[in-house]
C-alpha cells in the first residue's frame, strides 16, 4: 500500500483499474477515486473540534468555526468588518472554511468572549483587546490610547514594530489558548455624548459616564464614574438616567445606536481614541490544527478587512455628521485647548502609575514610545495641517 502525507489510505483488493488522482490542498492530501466496480475508503488528519467537521464532497476537509462578537453585527466598521472576513473566507475556499458569526450574546456575554476562545467553548472571537483589561492591564495598548498613534502610525508598529509579537505573548504568557489576528480599523472617534454642556474640569465631576480603555480611567482621575458596558447596552442607561454620558465611537456607528435622542451635545476631538483596532481570537489548539493554506486565507482575510474598515468608516462620517446637525438638532462641540490639555496632562500621570504598576505594561509602552518617536522624523515632516470645517 501506497502511504501519502497525513493520509492513511485502505484500499478494497477487489477493485481493479482505478484511476487515482491527488489534488494538494495545504500540507494535506485529498484523494479522489474513479472506479468501475466500488469506492475506496479514506482518512484524513481532522481539524480542529471533530464534531464541527467534515468531509465534504470533492473530499476536502470542512471547517466551521463559530465566532462569539462582543458588538452588534450591524455597526458600519465596527461590527461588520467581521462579516466581510466571513465572507472572504468563505468565497477564497469555495464554501470549505467558515465563519459562523453570532452576536453579541448569543452564545457569551460581550466581556467574557475571551475565556470562552481560550476555553475552546467557542472556536473564536471578534472584539477589541481593551475589553480584558481586568485580566491584563496592558491589553488596551493593542486597541486604543489616548493622543494616538493615529491609524497609520498605530498598525506601522503593528506590523513592522513589534506590535503584534508583543500582544501575542501578553496573551501566552497570561495562560490565554488563543492566537491574535488584527482584524478592523477605524480612525478617530468623537469624544462623547453629553447631556449638559462640558466646559470646565468642575462639570466633569460627578457625571456617571461609559468609557472605554485607558481613556476611562483619564476620566476617572477627573471625578468622572466611569463604567464599561457593550454598545447594545448604553441607550438604554442613557435613557433610564443610569448613565449622563457616554463615549463609543464615530458619528455613523453611533447613530445606529441613537444616542442623539438621548444626548444632545456630541464632543470633539476623540483626544482618548485616535484609532481603534478590533481583533479576531481564535482557540490556539484550533488554529495550530488548521492547515497553513487555511491559516494564511483567515490572515489575508483580516487583513483585507483592516483595510475595508477602515475605509468604509473614513466615507460615512460626514453624512452622519450633518444628519445629527439638520434632523436632530445634535450641538457639535470642541473642546477648548485649556480642557484638551488637562486630559493629556491626566493621562501622562495614569500611564506613569500604570507603567509603574505592571512590568509588562511598561514594556509596551517603552517600545510603542520608541517606535514613535523614530516615526517622528517622518510623520513630523510629511503632513500638511487639516483644515478645520466649516459647518458647527
Amino acid at each position: 500500500m501506497t502511504k501519502y502525507p497525513n493520509c492513511g489510505v485502505k484500499q478494497d483488493t477487489r477493485i481493479r483499474d482505478a484511476v487515482w488522482k491527488f489534488l494538494m490542498v495545504g500540507n494535506r492530501c485529498v484523494i479522489l477515486v474513479c472506479s468501475v466496480s466500488g469506492l475506496f475508503l479514506v482518512g484524513c488528519k481532522p481539524v480542529g473540534s471533530l464534531h464541527r467537521q467534515m468531509a465534504d464532497s470533492h473530499g476536502g476537509v470542512k471547517v466551521k468555526l463559530k465566532v462569539a462578537t462582543c458588538q452588534p453585527t450591524n455597526l458600519p466598521g465596527l461590527g461588520d468588518a467581521i462579516l466581510g472576513v466571513a465572507d472572504r473566507v468563505r468565497e477564497m475556499t469555495a464554501g470549505r472554511v467558515e465563519l459562523d458569526v453570532q452576536e453579541p450574546g448569543a452564545i457569551v456575554p460581550a466581556l467574557e468572549v475571551l475565556d470562552a476562545v481560550s476555553s475552546g467553548t467557542v472556536e473564536g472571537g471578534f472584539g477589541p483587546a481593551g475589553f480584558w483589561a481586568g485580566k491584563m492591564p496592558a491589553a488596551p495598548l493593542f486597541s486604543a490610547i489616548p493622543f494616538g498613534p493615529e491609524a497609520g502610525e498605530y498598525i506601522a508598529w503593528m506590523y513592522h514594530g513589534d506590535g503584534l509579537d508583543l500582544e501575542q505573548r501578553m496573551y501566552s504568557e497570561a495562560g490565554f489558548q488563543v492566537v491574535s489576528l488584527p482584524c478592523a480599523l477605524l480612525a478617530a472617534e468623537t469624544s462623547g455624548w453629553f447631556r449638559k454642556p462640558v466646559d470646565t474640569a468642575e462639570d466633569l465631576r460627578g457625571l456617571k459616564m461609559r468609557f472605554y480603555g485607558l481613556g476611562g480611567q483619564v476620566m476617572q482621575e477627573l471625578g468622572v464614574a466611569v463604567t464599561v458596558m457593550p454598545g447594545g447596552e448604553i441607550y438604554q442607561a442613557l435613557e433610564k438616567n443610569i448613565l449622563d454620558a457616554t463615549e463609543f465611537s464615530m458619528p455613523a456607528i453611533d447613530e445606529k445606536l441613537g444616542f442623539s435622542r438621548v444626548a444632545n451635545y456630541n464632543y470633539y476631538p476623540g483626544w482618548h481614541q485616535q484609532a481603534t483596532l478590533l481583533e479576531l481570537l481564535i482557540n490556539k489548539n484550533i488554529w495550530e490544527s488548521l492547515s497553513k493554506v487555511d491559516q494564511s486565507i483567515i490572515t489575508n482575510a483580516c487583513q483585507a478587512a483592516m483595510l475595508d474598515s477602515f475605509a468604509k468608516s473614513e466615507a460615512i462620517q460626514a453624512d452622519a455628521i450633518r444628519r445629527n446637525i439638520d434632523e436632530r438638532g445634535v450641538e457639535n462641540r470642541v473642546w477648548s485647548q485649556e480642557m484638551l490639555d488637562l486630559y493629556e496632562e491626566t493621562w501622562h500621570a495614569v500611564v506613569l502609575r500604570e507603567a509603574s504598576q505592571d512590568p509588562f505594561f511598561k514594556e509596551v509602552w517603552e517600545n510603542l514610545q520608541s517606535f514613535r518617536s523614530h516615526y517622528r522624523e517622518w510623520g513630523g515632516r510629511a503632513f500638511l495641517p487639516r483644515r478645520s470645517t466649516v459647518s458647527q
